[in-house]
């Protein structure tokens, strides 16, 4: 065990590829201060924002809730295996910023230049996104000039982000949890409205699936029109599933990552099913895709349909406190995109992509640097002054899911090769510290590559249709395939970088053996509780979290 441990140290302080790609890295630059519970709980709180909370109002009002269930229900199974196939990568090599340095280690320099760069722009962009939609909350109790707001979530946000990482695995912890309550009784809420427990709603069922319908016409007519409408809430199911892969980032600062990656990873398929197929079919029964009130069904009233089913339902008071949590959630999704934008800026410094300035940290792991820059984008959320909160959350919500969708393929993409190294290496898959059940991996990762695909390149249809051009909408749906374009052949063109071959490819440097001692989750997930009861609800909060 001695040797082994000198070998994987030696091989965390020396990179194998000839280019100093993880230099930064292995000299302690960062510093491993995420916990157990606070990669369980990045993994995800980073996923749950306005999407979820906001975004989904637009989906019911253009497709019916029959179709958002089962846009929701699709899309999770391709996202359940994309992160399998994430979990496989990262766990067995816990680097920072892993998403930006897969592409570069499985594939080809080019292809993780043009995945680093997309994600770190995504993520900038996703700080605006969520700040926007959290401005849109907050003008349902005022109308103070948004620009006031902006300033203070932002500032909030980079604050957070520019004290030690373990700080910020506490806030998020914090947020996280806020945003599991709130879920959990909003899941519960719902049951107790269907059922005719509010006081001033009868007992709803499923009347709005009867009327006004179940699946809503889109852009067509008949089949053709309630297809599109379907069509249309995997493209909304993708911005909401946004930032499921963020645990792959932290891993790069996570303690005891081949234990608690591997965890989290498991988890995902409780997260998606209880907190987004659930959510969207209770969102569906509550309030009728016709309600004015809907995101984009109204440009100048849009609300949460959460907060719509609870002021119809006649309960006082809770609007606002749910309001108040949704503006959290929605800063806390703001502060984890600035966390990984900055994260992938160091990554791709790390590979010599980006400027080595960028690797400078401060005492306590900081990427300083990295953090200032990812921020500084988020000034263009000061556009909502402008134009509006609802349409420059559209813009900003378009331009993030083009950029989610282009990661999850390359990822699944990677996943392949990194199989077929695995093979060529005489590698035991028993060995790995998380493995794809049932032997699955390819049909998961092709699978999902060809959903990705179809969103991506049909994501803009409504502009192809008569009447319904719009130059704004088509770039944002657009534009972020030829950016990825330039981003690979201009660094292949000018770098001259090759595919790697597949007997070449590195599986060994950023190995990290697990840190002896006891599990620091033990404070957390309470295995000291004593008592049939408390067993039971221990196991019930380990499947969710």
């Amino acid at each position: 065990m001695d040797a082994k441990r000198a070998q994987t140290r030696d091989i965390e302080r020396t990179s194998s590829n000839g280019r100093g790609s993880y230099h930064a890295f292995q000299s302690g630059k960062l510093q491993r201060g995420l916990k157990g519970r606070h990669i369980q709980f990045i993994a995800l709180g980073g996923t749950i924002g306005t999407g979820l909370f906001l975004g989904i109002g637009s989906a019911l009002a253009t497709s019916g809730p029959l179709s958002l269930f089962l846009g929701y229900l699709v899309t999770s199974i391709a996202i359940w295996s994309m992160m399998q196939c994430l979990g496989e990568m990262t766990s067995l090599l816990p680097l920072p910023g892993m998403i930006a340095q897969l592409g570069s280690r499985f594939v080809d320099p080019a292809l993780g230049f043009a995945m680093g760069w997309n994600q770190w722009y995504n993520c900038a962009i996703a700080i605006c996104s969520e700040t926007s939609g959290a401005v849109i909350l907050i003008q349902y109790w005022t109308d103070i000039n948004p620009a006031a707001w902006i300033s203070i979530i932002l500032a909030l946000v980079i604050i957070l982000n520019i004290v030690a990482v373990s700080i910020y695995g506490e806030a998020e912890f914090a947020f996280a949890g806020i945003k599991i309550v709130t879920i959990l009784g909003l899941l519960i809420l719902a049951v107790v409205i269907d059922l005719g427990g509010a006081p001033a709603q009868p007992r709803l069922g499923f009347r709005y699936w009867q009327h006004p319908g179940a699946m809503r016409e889109y852009i067509g007519r008949d089949a053709t029109g309630r297809f599109l409408g379907f069509f249309n809430t995997l493209i909304n199911a993708a911005f909401a599933f946004g930032g499921v892969e963020q645990v792959a980032v932290a891993a790069g600062e996570a303690r005891n990552p081949s234990q608690n990656i591997p965890k989290a990873i498991r988890r995902v398929f409780w997260r998606l099913l209880f907190f987004y197929v659930f959510g969207a079919l209770a969102v569906g029964v509550l309030v009728p895709y016709d309600d004015a009130h809907l995101l984009y069904a109204s440009s100048s009233t849009a609300k949460s349909p959460w907060l719509i089913a609870i002021s119809n339902a006649g309960i006082r008071v809770l609007p606002h406190i749910l309001n108040a949590v949704m503006i959290t959630s929605a800063a806390s999704s703001a502060n984890a995109n600035l966390y990984t934008g900055s994260r992938y800026l160091f990554a791709l410094a790390q590979q010599g992509q980006a400027p080595k300035i960028l690797l400078r940290c401060t005492e306590r792991g900081v990427p300083m640097y990295c953090v200032a820059i990812t921020g500084l984008v988020g000034l263009l959320t000061y556009m909502t002054v402008s134009s509006g909160g609802a349409t420059v959350f559209h813009w900003f919500s378009s331009l993030t899911t083009i950029a989610y969708l282009l990661t999850w393929t390359c990822i699944c993409y990677s996943h392949t090769r990194f199989r077929r190294a695995l093979k060529a290496a005489n590698v035991d898959l028993n060995t790995l510290p998380f493995r794809i059940p049932l032997g699955h991996a390819p049909l998961l990762a092709w699978g999902s590559i060809a959903f990705f695909c179809i969103v991506l390149l049909f994501n803009g249809f409504v502009v192809f249709t008569h009447g319904n051009w719009n130059a704004q909408d088509f770039v944002s749906a657009y534009v972020g395939l030829p950016i990825f374009g330039l981003l690979y052949g201009g660094y292949k063109i000018t770098m001259r970088s090759r595919i790697v071959p597949i007997s070449q490819i590195d599986l060994l440097t950023g190995q990290v053996l697990d840190e002896d001692g006891a599990n620091d989750e033990a404070c957390f997930t309470g295995s000291q509780t004593s008592g049939k009861v408390g067993s039971i609800w221990q196991k019930v909060w380990d499947k969710m979290v």
